[in-house]
């Protein structure tokens, strides 16, 4: 049996600040103009739709979208740390029962199959450990002909110096490229119906369907 390449070794980090931009209101009215927006283009509307966000943050910016900017009835979402599921509820709670936050893991969701028309990932995939679990998972959840909208730093950005340097991720070298994002999405069983990169290569948008 062949030996497994190495993979690349990545720039340790200084000071993790991640935080301060994962939550912030620029990083939110980032997401709100630029991403939804070439998302929606991409894919289009999920007009009355049950969705999934998975990674909500402190904001919960992608659960208003789902349903201001997309179009769907319900939001649910899925958010791995206790503090940040307690503070996007409270900023969700105008929302009302159309929107629902709770604490979990995305490479192992709770919700069952084929109950969702789409799924949300704005630079959730980058931060797993196991990205192509996520993947899977959101797969697994859609139903037949359902999306998901995914936005992502690619591993050119993510594994630089500079932002190594002030922001802590996964430090295997398996972070999302471009074509590893829309190959995993295809090994999921999903259709990459769309996908737009920019950046140089250091931002990806994909939609993809479940068949």
């Amino acid at each position: 049996m062949p030996d497994t390449p190495a993979r690349p070794a990545v720039p340790s980090t200084v000071v993790d600040a991640n935080r301060l931009w994962v939550d912030a209101a620029l990083r939110a009215r980032v997401q709100r103009q630029v991403e939804a927006r070439r998302l929606l283009r991409l894919g289009g509307q999920v007009p009355g739709g049950r969705v999934l966000e998975l990674g909500t943050g402190r904001r919960g910016t992608g659960l208003r979208l789902a349903l201001d900017t997309f179009g769907a009835a319900h939001a649910d979402g899925v958010e791995l740390f206790p503090a940040s599921v307690d503070a996007c509820r409270v900023a969700v709670a105008d929302l009302g029962d159309r929107v629902t936050v709770a604490a979990g893991d995305a490479t192992h969701l709770t919700a069952p199959d084929g109950g969702y028309d789409a799924v949300f990932g704005y630079h959730v995939l980058h931060h797993a450990d196991d990205w192509r679990a996520v993947l899977g998972e959101a797969a697994r959840v859609l139903r037949p002909g359902g999306r998901l909208y995914s936005c992502e730093m690619t591993a050119r950005f993510v594994d630089s110096r500079p932002l190594r340097a002030v922001s802590r991720h996964p430090a295997d070298g398996d972070r999302p490229t471009p074509a590893g994002l829309a190959d995993a999405c295809r090994a999921t069983g999903l259709d990459v119906t769309a996908q737009e990169t920019r950046l140089a290569g250091c931002w990806t948008a994909l939609v993809a369907t479940r068949a």
